[in-house]
């Protein structure tokens, strides 16, 4: 790697909170928490965030481990790094580590993340990661595997996760996720209705 890690660049990721090593499954093992929103996939290189890494947060993970991370509201052209950083990135990790780590509960999965794993990720990611991946679609069902009260959450992951109750067809790509009034009925009138019933 050419590049240092300057005292600047740790003091950034570290503000921006995107790692946290913090709280424990409910098999004991440590969790490593990634919010993808936070990932500065502007202002970092890969060198950079493997040096982070390297010194930051490898050393801390020497027994089984699990990751935690947060996909909610991740933007391709803002905070997705791209997919030769993951690779790279992967590639970085030390063997015991990649041994170390059990499972990746993947939150607030959209549906071109599930496409792009379904057809890329067994290639990409080698020695069984992509088995080791499970999709969390709500936090009820990641606090069926991890301690809640163990790990923080922010705020709009939280909000994210009421939109989806009433907005199920979100998870699937179906629905946008634009903010909308609640518990309006979705045609206005007898007209409507009846117009729509003939349509199908």
């Amino acid at each position: 790697m050419s590049e240092e890690l300057s005292p600047e660049q740790e003091k950034l990721i570290k503000k921006l909170n995107v790692f946290k090593i913090k709280g424990r499954d409910k098999r004991g093992r440590k969790i490593l928490r990634i919010i993808g929103k936070y990932f500065p996939a502007r202002d970092l290189s890969v060198d950079v965030l493997n040096l982070y890494l390297m010194k930051k947060i490898f050393p801390k993970l020497e027994r089984p481990f699990a990751v935690v991370y947060i996909h909610t509201e991740v933007s391709k052209s803002e905070n997705f790094p791209g997919i030769s950083v993951l690779r790279s990135v992967y590639d970085a990790i030390p063997v015991n580590v990649k041994q170390n780590l059990e499972t990746v509960y993947f939150v607030h999965p959209d549906l071109q993340s599930k496409l792009f794993f379904a057809t890329f990720g067994r290639f990409i990611f080698t020695g069984g990661l992509y088995g080791k991946l499970k999709y969390v679609s709500r936090l009820d069902f990641l606090w069926d595997h991890v301690m809640r009260n163990k790990m923080e959450v922010p705020e709009f992951v939280r909000e994210h996760d009421e939109d989806l109750e009433y907005r199920p067809m979100m998870d699937y790509g179906i629905e946008s996720d634009h903010p909308r009034v609640y518990g309006a009925p979705a045609v206005d009138s007898s007209v409507g209705m009846y117009s729509t019933r003939c349509i199908s």
